[in-house]
């Protein structure tokens, strides 16, 4: 039977899929649900209609499965990646991967299985590898803390997968040159301007000339927006992929983009394939 929260309809998870097939669901904002290998990891959840009490959710939105995901993956503690009660609606057994200095604050929301990761240091979720990475981005949780550092994951499997979480550019996104499968960039974030640490379109764009990855996707637009802002000036819910994809034909036109909409699914495995078979990689 379907739940629902705040009006929203979630999946059930109790038709859990063990598949090597690697699909990924673009949630929204930085949520995603990545399946690979018989692994389903979630990342940076947001699983209601509002953040914080000043973000709204787009409406309409089919929200992430809570039962039956193998782990979470929380980039930073900015409340728009670590939203609380989006991670109370989750099974508190859940395996939570996130940056040193976390740990104190998910026990105190009831989880028990928390990997705390530095940059650098890895983890496994079954035989799917995971990998801290650096993000050029603040990581203090506001008003009162706490602190702690922003991070990026490679997730290596079948497939390899970056999910940058937020960042702005920086050059050692070319440590993982030419080994990518799929990159997952933030592209835009909740409001019509962007403060520091964050890439807009052209700058996503231009990641991918260090990245290197045989697909990208634009994450981090299109969901959250202040209350009243969605109708004032809708465009840029809208516009950020799409600029992205333009630069992206310019200044890296061997990868290929993907827009995903919020709410849907992409056979990971077909692209890579397709790809692969036309000799692009």
């Amino acid at each position: 039977m379907d739940t629902y929260f705040s009006g929203i309809a979630l999946i059930d998870l109790n038709r859990k899929i063990m598949s090597s097939v690697a699909r990924l669901t673009y949630i929204g904002h930085a949520t995603l649900l990545i399946e690979m290998d018989g692994v389903r990891l979630l990342t940076d959840p947001i699983l209601g209609r509002s953040v914080g009490g000043f973000l709204l959710r787009q409406q309409g939105l089919v929200v992430a499965p809570l039962q039956a995901v193998d782990a979470v993956l929380i980039s930073h503690l900015h409340l728009d990646h670590f939203d609380l009660p989006s991670l109370r609606l989750l099974d508190r057994a859940t395996l939570v991967i996130a940056p040193r200095g976390t740990a104190a604050l998910l026990r105190r929301q009831g989880f028990t299985q928390v990997v705390e990761l530095g940059i650098g240091e890895k983890t496994y979720v079954h035989n799917v590898m995971i990998e801290a990475t650096y993000a050029d981005h603040g990581g203090g949780r506001p008003p009162f803390g706490p602190t702690a550092h922003c991070l990026g994951y490679v997730i290596r499997g079948t497939q390899q997968i970056y999910f940058a979480g937020d960042t702005d550019l920086f050059p050692g996104m070319s440590d993982w040159g030419s080994q990518l499968d799929l990159a997952l960039l933030p592209v835009w974030g909740w409001g019509p301007r962007l403060g520091v640490g964050h890439m807009t379109p052209e700058r996503a764009a231009q990641a991918l000339t260090l990245l290197q990855p045989t697909v990208a996707i634009p994450i981090h637009w299109g969901t959250l927006h202040p209350w009243g802002m969605g109708w004032w000036r809708p465009s840029f819910l809208s516009a950020p992929p799409h600029l992205f994809a333009h630069y992206a034909r310019t200044l890296a036109p061997a990868v290929q983009i993907e827009i995903v909409e919020p709410g849907k699914t992409l056979s990971l495995s077909t692209r890579l394939t397709n790809k692969r078979h036309a000799g692009e990689v």
